[in-house]
């Protein structure tokens, strides 16, 4: 791949039990850097199968995942329905369980990442484009098991979980230039 895409390393973890499911919606995540969908369903996996292994995620049985690879036109009709927002942004998260429910799954939710939002901020931010997609993968994916940012303690929580299990897979701390507090992912 191109420096543009994914690292080139990433460590190997035992693939998650997870039937994730990849929708290419945006003919221009197949038209860059990450290659052909199924290069882009390899990058998926990777982030998934990193996050449960080093998140210790409580998968259950039969889990099954979303991810929609979309562009910012859909996005910002997604993120003005359901957040009230009416502007794109990099991802949103849609989990399969009610948030009352005491289990999570078997259908864990639906991240949906859109392509121009993370291609600008992978190019303003000097970052590989794959390693921007796996932090937002990963990102969406804690939200689908609880984890959120709206307090500082909760976003101090989980951005060292996503640094950790980024670290675990060759991707650089996505938060060691930004000053405390500065949230970029899902930033309002």
């Amino acid at each position: 791949m191109s420096p543009q895409g994914q690292s080139a390393a990433p460590a190997a973890f035992p693939p998650a039990a997870v039937a994730i499911d990849v929708a290419v919606e945006a003919d221009a995540w197949t038209a860059g850097p990450l290659g052909t969908e199924a290069d882009l369903t390899r990058l998926l996996e990777t982030a998934v199968s990193a996050a449960v292994a080093v998140g210790e995620l409580d998968l259950p049985e039969a889990a099954e995942l979303s991810v929609v690879l979309t562009d910012d036109a859909r996005i910002r009709v997604l993120n003005k329905t359901w957040r009230g927002l009416d502007k794109p942004t990099n991802v949103l998260s849609f989990p399969g369980s009610d948030e009352d429910d005491e289990e999570i799954g078997p259908l864990l939710g639906d991240i949906v990442v859109a392509y121009e939002t993370t291609a600008r901020e992978a190019e303003t931010e000097a970052k590989r484009l794959g390693d921007h997609l796996t932090h937002l993968v990963v990102h969406g994916l804690l939200h689908l098991f609880g984890y959120d940012h709206i307090d500082d303690d909760e976003a101090e929580e989980m951005e060292a979980l996503e640094t950790e299990i980024l670290a675990a897979i060759g991707i650089d701390d996505p938060y060691a230039d930004l000053e405390p507090g500065h949230r970029p992912i899902d930033a309002d």
